[in-house]
């Protein structure tokens, strides 16, 4: 349940991504740590650390509060 409404909010933020020549991809939740994969122009972004922190986190911690953190993953 949880996972869901995760990527439902994900699925929020990926347009405003997009728009910028970015993307996100779910990878999966662990020990309430989302963990995600930011490609496009967001994969190299310098700042993408803050988007990460001030963006991503944020906005999941809004409807999910347990979450304590968003990863991102270089696979």
């Amino acid at each position: 349940m949880k996972e869901k409404k995760i990527r439902e909010i994900i699925d929020k933020i990926v347009p405003y991504l997009n728009s910028d020549g970015g993307n996100l991809e779910f990878i999966k939740l662990e020990d309430d740590i989302v963990y995600i994969k930011l490609t496009g122009a967001c994969g190299w972004y310098h700042n993408k650390n803050e988007t990460i922190k001030y963006g991503i986190l944020e906005s999941i911690q809004s409807e999910c509060p347990e979450i304590t953190d968003v990863i991102n993953v270089d696979i």
